[in-house]
């Protein structure tokens, strides 16, 4: 192939630069001349690109966004919007198009590639809900500012004794609340993988840590549940616990991509253009097993993802085990204090009390 393109489509994602950079230095390298589309699949049929060199992409892989723009394009569902879009391709030269973004994005790409335009897609969403992928590029970026913010939020959570009812990112998955759960040491966490009972799985578990003497709590919520407002008002009313709801949104998109988010971002990108490179098309590079690898896009749309209910199941034992340790290992302390008190100690002597 002389010549590729290369777009970001669908919810923007920490680490979309590092792709787009990769993409353009690696087509650059192999002698093709690389088109930037601007705004997605919007961009495409409108025409909207740039052609990119060496310098368009430096000092970019540290930014979060993506510096080609993002957006839905309703009007690429269409018949007509996807021959719009063909014809386009055609009137630059672009034989082949790097496609970024989540499942929505890989549809698109394969649309385009049954109309002759050879893409291939790599995964760019924080959600880390695409059913090929262990791994997309902006989840743990995503991941690291979630726990940042919940940290903070803690902070105040414990000055005032509270409880705060944390909703985070993941439209219908649960993999960023429960990871990032499991970093803050939520109390409860809430995906819609598990079905719930609000009563048991969080008044029960706050009644239970509050005997061992806690008395602030976190608790994580799911986008996909959401309702935080409400869950707030309902621990308050049971608990007695002061209750706050916080929806920590677009923040979670946004920020420097980690190290992770970069290698993996650079790697995908340059395994994109090595497939258009040989002429392969229709695929969807994805990272299984900390391995690159690329898959039918058929094939990718079809499979099936499933959370890890292992992983679900250790955050809340780690939570209750914890809980009941505590209560027991203070209940042992005090029992023994008072038998070394009646053992060992007369009654006239100065005794030394310890606090635990």
């Amino acid at each position: 192939m002389k010549t590729i393109g290369v777009l970001t489509s669908g919810g923007d994602a920490p680490g979309m630069n590092a792709a787009i950079r990769a993409v353009v230095r690696t087509g650059c390298e192999s002698g093709m001349r690389v088109l930037g589309i601007r705004r997605g699949y919007s961009g495409l049929i409108n025409g909207d690109m740039v052609e990119m060199d060496l310098r368009s992409v430096s000092d970019i892989i540290h930014r979060g966004g993506t510096m080609l723009y993002t957006a839905r394009c309703p009007e690429f569902k269409t018949e007509e919007g996807i021959q719009k879009a063909v014809d386009v391709c055609h009137e630059t030269g672009m034989e082949g198009i790097v496609v970024i973004g989540g499942d929505g994005s890989f549809r698109g790409a394969r649309d385009l590639s049954l109309h002759g335009i050879p893409c291939v897609a790599m995964p760019g969403t924080i959600d880390n809900d695409v059913a090929c992928c262990d791994y997309t590029v902006g989840y743990d970026t995503a991941m690291n500012t979630i726990m940042d913010m919940v940290d903070r939020i803690r902070d105040t959570t414990e000055s005032h004794d509270r409880c705060s009812v944390v909703e985070v990112m993941g439209r219908r998955a649960g993999y960023l609340a429960l990871n990032a759960g499991i970093a803050v040491g939520a109390t409860s966490i809430l995906i819609p993988e598990v079905p719930y009972d609000f009563e048991r799985d969080v008044i029960e578990r706050m009644r239970r840590t509050q005997k061992t003497g806690k008395k602030h709590f976190i608790i994580i919520v799911a986008e996909g549940i959401g309702g935080v407002e409400e869950m707030a008002k309902r621990i308050e009313e049971a608990t007695g616990v002061e209750s706050r709801a916080s929806v920590l949104g677009h923040v979670q998109r946004g920020g420097s991509p980690t190290v992770r988010d970069r290698v993996v971002a650079s790697h995908m990108g340059n395994y994109c253009v090595r497939l258009l490179e040989k002429g392969i098309g229709n695929r969807v590079v994805a990272m299984q097993k900390e391995e690159v690898m690329d898959f039918d896009i058929y094939e990718a749309l079809n499979m099936k993802k499933s959370i890890d209910l292992n992983l679900y199941r250790i955050a809340h034992e780690i939570f209750d085990l914890i809980g009941v340790l505590k209560w027991k290992f203070k209940a042992l302390a005090w029992a023994k204090i008072k038998r070394w008190r009646a053992f060992c100690c007369p009654p006239s002597f100065l005794c030394v009390y310890v606090e635990l």
